[in-house]
């Protein structure tokens, strides 16, 4: 029920535009967004460096309404891949195709995706196309593909694949099969029963098959996950099939588990932190919340101090 109710209030608009205009709107987010700004972006990435741990930057928004916004976003893009390379991060790059205009023109959002995937190229970097909710799905997986086979582009670009679809496995067999990399996770989403697993089980064990497949398949993937018996599942397949812990990486969220993050490093396996910034942060922050309703109350212990 929590995690229905939160996932209805991230569609508000009313209550999205209160909580990004807010002073006390901006502090509740801080736990899971890095600030407003590409400085904030970098400050967090550097620091996280500090400790071992890579980063995948993610500039907030999605479901742009015109061309001009979507070209807007892509330019912080470029920004943030000549910072990166500058500065010599440990990062790269998320991006949602709603954010570069997918809703308003497809050939448009294409065009801009591929621009931002062929500047990572040029500096050695890696574009991760993030997956929306289900009416999304075939496109990315379309985009994503495209982009892959574009002259130069293979390996520098990703998907991202959601256990908690039916889907999921015959996309996976797909994406694997052309050489794409994936980032693995459970999915935020609210999807109906005919797509979707609805029991926790049914996701977790999904979640189980799909990343025995990735690591098998010896393209370098991203494990998202911070449930532990997810990680201790993965790390006992790939010690129990000697697959070596430079060949995947663990993925969390920036502000979830740190504790968690910094043991998998201490113990000699690759994570990676998702580091989101941006002013139109709350449809994400809301989503963090439906993944794990404790979070909200972890939140407001640490608001009330």
């Amino acid at each position: 029920m929590l995690r229905a109710t939160f996932i209805a209030l991230s569609q508000s608009k009313s209550l999205r535009s209160f909580a990004e205009k807010s002073a006390i709107g901006q502090r509740l987010s801080s736990r899971f967004v890095a600030g407003t700004t590409i400085e904030d972006a970098l400050r967090a990435t550097q620091a996280t460096n500090r400790l071992g741990l890579g980063v995948s930057v993610d500039n907030l928004g999605e479901n742009v309404t015109n061309p001009e916004e979507a070209r807007q976003s892509a330019e912080l893009y470029h920004q943030l891949l000549d910072e990166m390379s500058s500065r010599r991060l440990n990062a790269n790059v998320s991006l949602k195709l709603t954010h570069m205009g997918l809703d308003v023109d497809e050939s448009m959002a294409y065009e801009i995706t591929s621009g931002v995937v062929e500047h990572a190229v040029k500096i050695n970097n890696f574009v991760r196309v993030d997956m929306e909710g289900s009416a999304y799905t075939q496109k990315t997986v379309d985009f994503v593909r495209r982009l892959h086979h574009g002259a130069g582009y293979a390996g520098r670009v990703g998907a991202v694949i959601q256990s908690y679809l039916y889907r999921s496995e015959k996309d996976v067999e797909q994406l694997v099969a052309e050489g794409i990399r994936i980032r693995l996770c459970k999915g935020a989403y609210k999807e109906p029963p005919e797509i979707a697993f609805e029991k926790k089980s049914d996701v977790d064990a999904n979640y189980v098959k799909l990343m025995k497949m990735l690591l098998k398949s010896g393209i370098y993937h991203g494990i998202a996950t911070h449930d532990e018996n997810m990680i201790r599942a993965t790390i006992e397949f790939a010690q129990g099939e000697k697959i070596p812990a430079s060949t995947f990486e663990f993925q969390m969220l920036y502000g979830v588990r740190r504790d968690l993050q910094q043991k998998l490093v201490k113990d000699g396996w690759r994570c990676r932190v998702y580091i989101p910034f941006g002013t139109e942060w709350y449809p994400y922050f809301m989503r963090r919340l439906a993944e794990r309703p404790a979070n909200a109350l972890f939140i407001l212990k640490n608001l009330l101090r």
